[in-house]
């Protein structure tokens, strides 16, 4: 799967939204007008009946025959039908401005807090961090749906770094712990193919139609209690207009919602096999995901939801959460049996029962296919090509790459990445220096901004951060993002100020302290406002000074052996062949940490293939002499995360 392929798909397929929805707009506009006419018809036919006994003189015209053609009427309708509908979308997409969060709160989810004890809850936080970790996105916060025991799941967001991951109590407390991984494959494809923002689009689109409908339920829903009153004896065909129009705004909305679900449904089916192989090959186990759906088919609940608001988000969820109406047109999955044999074309047909509760004590724990106690295959180091096309990928090797190195975590350092408490020391930690005396004043600056207690836990943490290999300090800040995200405003505010002063204790920022806080910075800001990752730039032209910038810091950056950094940059300007002769070397204090910043902050709302080729060009810098170190690796994973392109881990070679 090529990321920035499928992001184009998923912008394609927004597009092809966009005109299905605006057909739906139409034929609502065009059924909006004829009730209008036929209503205005009636008054006039009720009027008629008044004046039929007025006499004319050959003097006076009789009254014009009423037109089912009225272009006033028609321009009144098709504007207070777009106003309502746009109006109404616009509100709900402002309601999921909040990201992925919103979604699973608004259908009862609860956030497993990073430090939990519950096995099956632990269980399920291995399984994302390992995939997280694996494919380079932000850690997503881990839901739960404790109300639903039916057998399902959902991804939401509108950025990797506000995603999150939700799950059904029966899919926590049924599935082995292979079948909970074929799941979790499955909605993270949902998240690297860029399909949970069009999923929070059409949701609002299909609200917007909806809400025609809902404001007519609610006219004939408050005139039957009684709350449209009047006196007098025209106060009947008052009345009587209410009721026509509450009747033609429930009919058009709801003929409008019947489209447009269609359109949803549609749109969900054929993502679902897609992010069925992807599971697939994303975890090299078949039976995983086949075994979910059969325990799904087996089920008596099946997949089944209790709260009617997650109808609103039908195609989000793994499998079929309500049962279609009008014959399966409006299902938003394929049948489990067509889904099953697309993997497996020998099923038989088979469903089984699941257990009542999964017991935990007794999984062996084997991941991504690979059998218990068997060696995990290092992958070897990447070229600059391969390294690109990894991003956004997810391989069994990824995972058994991270599961190596969450293995490698001692258990005290993996319980601070967890807790809002103790997680923000750990950070402290990783960015303390290897020389005493530094390190000594980095400890008496802790102590004095974060507290005694703080220090007393960096002491704990110390021996074993030491004994970490570069490769973990990464991943340990994606594992320590969502305890992070739970740290208050205003603590948080202190908490990125120590971490400034001590990345500037030494004077100098390494390629690893501008990774830490890029990476944690960027999460950060995307997960309060994810609509900043828009889109803006299109043309290389329009970023070729901040391209620059960026590669001129990797080029001075890269400890490139036997090559300047002009060396370098050639080697890497080679690959943007519609910049050629218009990107120089700049000066080192021209693409400072400042600088760079800055040039990644605007190439960050630039298209997928400046990223895509920026990206390229910044790898085969850092690759010049053929091998990647560590510090190499941390300043082009850094870059890509400013870039909002998540890679996986791999390997790099010592200093």
């Amino acid at each position: 799967m090529d990321f920035f392929e499928a992001q184009a798909r998923a912008k394609q397929r927004t597009s092809r939204l966009v005109v299905l929805f605006a057909l739906a707009v139409i034929g609502t506009v065009a059924a909006g007008y004829f009730a209008s006419v036929l209503i205005l018809s009636q008054l006039d036919g009720n009027s008629g009946r008044h004046r039929h006994r007025t006499y004319y003189t050959s003097d006076q015209p009789a009254p014009p025959a009423f037109s089912f053609w009225q272009p006033k009427v028609f321009v009144t309708v098709s504007f207070a039908t777009v106003a309502a509908i746009g109006l109404a979308s616009l509100y709900k997409w402002n309601e999921y401005s909040a990201g992925g969060s919103a979604v699973a709160e608004g259908v009862g989810g609860r956030a497993v807090k990073s430090n939990t004890t519950d096995l099956h809850e632990r269980r399920l936080l291995n399984v994302v961090e390992e995939m997280a970790i694996a494919s380079g996105i932000p850690m997503p916060t881990v839901y739960i749906l404790d109300e639903e025991p039916g057998i399902n799941a959902f991804a939401a967001g509108l950025t990797t770094s506000d995603a999150v991951v939700a799950v059904t109590r029966g899919t926590l407390e049924k599935l082995t712990r292979d079948e909970l991984q074929g799941v979790i494959g499955h909605e993270f494809s949902h998240i690297l193919n860029g399909d949970m923002r069009l999923n929070l689009r059409l949701t609002a689109l299909i609200f917007g139609i909806l809400a025609l409908g809902l404001a007519g339920r609610g006219i004939l829903w408050a005139l039957g209690r009684g709350r449209f009153r009047g006196g007098g004896k025209n106060s009947g065909g008052a009345i009587l207009v209410i009721v026509a129009v509450g009747v033609a705004l429930l009919i058009i909305g709801y003929v409008g919602y019947f489209f447009g679900r269609l359109i949803q449904a549609a749109v969900s089916r054929q993502r679902e096999f897609l992010a069925d192989a992807s599971a697939v090959q994303f975890t090299r186990n078949p039976g995983g995901i086949t075994g979910a759906l059969r325990k799904i088919g087996g089920y008596a609940l099946g997949s089944s939801l209790a709260n009617h608001q997650s109808a609103a988000i039908g195609h989000f969820f793994f499998a079929q959460g309500f049962e279609s109406a009008f014959g399966g047109l409006w299902a938003t999955h394929p049948p489990l049996d067509e889904r099953i044999r697309a993997i497996d074309p020998k099923f038989d047909g088979q469903m089984f029962d699941p257990p009542e509760v999964v017991d935990v004590k007794k999984e062996s724990f084997a991941q991504a296919g690979f059998a218990p106690g068997s060696v995990r295959p290092r992958p070897p180091m990447p070229s600059p090509a391969s390294l690109i096309a990894s991003i956004g990928t997810l391989t069994p090797e990824h995972i058994a790459s991270a599961e190596t190195l969450l293995t490698g975590v001692p258990d005290r350092v993996r319980t601070a990445a967890r807790s809002p408490v103790e997680a923000p020391v750990l950070l402290y930690g990783l960015l303390l220096d290897d020389n005493d005396g530094l390190r000594a004043k980095q400890r008496t600056m802790i102590a004095s901004r974060a507290g005694a207690d703080a220090l007393h836990v960096l002491t704990e943490l110390e021996p074993s951060l030491r004994a970490l290999g570069p490769e973990h300090r990464l991943p340990l800040v994606q594992l320590a993002l969502p305890a992070i995200r739970q740290v208050p405003a205003a603590a948080l505010s202190n908490v990125l100020g120590i971490l400034d002063d001590l990345v500037l204790a030494d004077g100098r920022v390494s390629t690893f302290e501008f990774a830490l806080q890029k990476l944690l910075t960027r999460t950060l800001a995307l997960g309060r406002t994810p609509t900043s990752g828009v889109v803006q730039i299109y043309s290389f032209n329009a970023v070729v000074n901040e391209i620059a910038i960026v590669l001129s810091a990797v080029a001075y950056a890269a400890g490139n052996s036997n090559l300047t950094p002009a060396d370098a940059f050639a080697a890497g300007t080679d690959e943007l062949k519609l910049l050629a002769g218009r990107l120089q070397l700049l000066p080192s204090d021209q693409c400072d940490v400042v600088k760079l910043d800055a040039a990644l902050e605007k190439l960050a709302t630039a298209s997928g293939p400046i990223k895509q080729r920026t990206l390229l060009a910044a790898a085969y810098i850092a690759g010049a002499d053929g091998k990647l170190l560590v510090a190499e690796s941390e300043l082009v994973r850094a870059i890509s995360a400013a870039l909002d392109c998540p890679m996986p881990t791999f390997a790099a070679a010592a200093a």
